[in-house]
């Protein structure tokens, strides 16, 4: 059988969606005394990752400034800021340390894990911002609430006006019995072709078609949902399988995977949507979704409908995310949640290629 060209397939949340995090304005606790900082270097996202790994240690979190191509890094102390600035990125002074941050997060975890929920930590803002859709009510939100406001200024709690919802719908797909989601990237493992999709689509579906009650082309091999949401399929047959992402008039070259670094402009493609840009908003977000708790995600204000889950997050020729869930459309905006790439290649063996 000749199958069709397989680049980048789009995606369906089969029974699973998330709630999104708004955008936040920036706040700034600069010590007045401090003496001038040198000026930042430029940086591109990749050379902004790269330092924000490492500057980790005494570090609250870092963002990268698209419009000043730079990356700034939150600290408590004038030691850390020395280091920061000896690095070339720039260093904002911020009220609450990293670990004061993760503590929140922890409490929010052990009290708080309530569907229609959501957290992480916002470098920008300095908190942890914690969203509840419309379907938290009740004794839910008064609990919510309650261990939000206990937290302090710590954390910041939002009501959001979407819902977690499926995010079911039709468009061109990779099909199962059961089933009907996205191709995110072709990857190789041990010189093998396959792909990686959703974990939630993995769970469901063993053996996989370019098309509605085709051949097989691929088996599920590893699948993870919830705490993570990734699979990797093994291709069965000679399908082709290039290294790239359908721009739905052309295509982009996939060469890389990479951590994505808040403030990065990012793109998405989906089946229903087709491509859409926004940027990173969050890192390490938890989502708790109806079928249970996904962590580590990456947060973004990129819309998406209904169909477009399992599609790729990408920047250039690197690809960042595997698209999880969202709330929203792309007529009134929307955010989306993304399982990292970097992570999923690793459990699951594969490479890029």
């Amino acid at each position: 059988m000749t199958h069709r060209r397989i680049s980048h397939r789009r995606a369906i949340l089969a029974g699973a969606g998330a709630i999104a995090l708004a955008a936040t304005a920036t706040v700034t606790l600069a010590n007045a005394h401090a003496a001038p900082a040198p000026t930042a270097a430029r940086l591109s996202p990749d050379a902004a990752t790269t330092l924000a790994s490492q500057l980790k240690s005494g570090t609250a979190g870092a963002f990268y400034d698209a419009k000043a191509q730079k990356l700034v890094v939150n600290v408590v102390d004038e030691t850390s800021a020395a280091a920061v600035r000896a690095k070339g990125a720039e260093a904002r002074i911020v009220k609450h340390s990293m670990a004061q941050l993760d503590a929140a997060r922890q409490t929010l975890k052990d009290r708080a894990t309530i569907p229609g929920t959501a957290w992480a930590m916002d470098p920008r803002t300095n908190k942890v911002v914690v969203s509840a859709d419309r379907t938290v009510t009740g004794a839910g939100l008064d609990r919510l609430t309650k261990v939000a406001k206990g937290l302090g200024d710590t954390v910041e709690l939002r009501r959001t006006k979407g819902e977690i919802k499926p995010l079911i719908a039709g468009g061109d797909a990779i099909w199962g019995s059961s089933a009907r989601c996205s191709l995110g990237f072709n990857v190789t493992k041990g010189g093998q072709p396959g792909f990686l999709t959703a974990g939630h689509c993995g769970n469901d579906v063993k053996e996989w078609s370019d098309q509605q009650g085709g051949q097989t082309i691929a088996t599920t091999e590893d699948s993870k949902f919830p705490g993570n949401d990734y699979s990797f399929a093994k291709y069965t047959g000679n399908t082709e399988h290039p290294s790239e992402v359908d721009l739905y008039g052309g295509t982009q070259k996939i060469s890389k995977a990479a951590d994505a670094t808040v403030g990065e402009k990012v793109k998405r493609s989906g089946s229903t949507s087709k491509v859409h840009d926004g940027s990173v908003k969050a890192l390490n977000a938890t989502v708790n979704y109806q079928e249970g708790t996904v962590n580590g995600l990456i947060q973004t204000d990129v819309c998406a409908e209904p169909g477009d889950s399992g599609g790729a997050l990408f920047d250039g020729e690197s690809a960042l995310g595997l698209t999880s869930g969202g709330s929203g459309d792309c007529s009134q905006g929307g955010e989306t949640f993304f399982q990292p790439v970097p992570a999923a290649l690793q459990a699951t063996g594969t490479q890029i290629g």
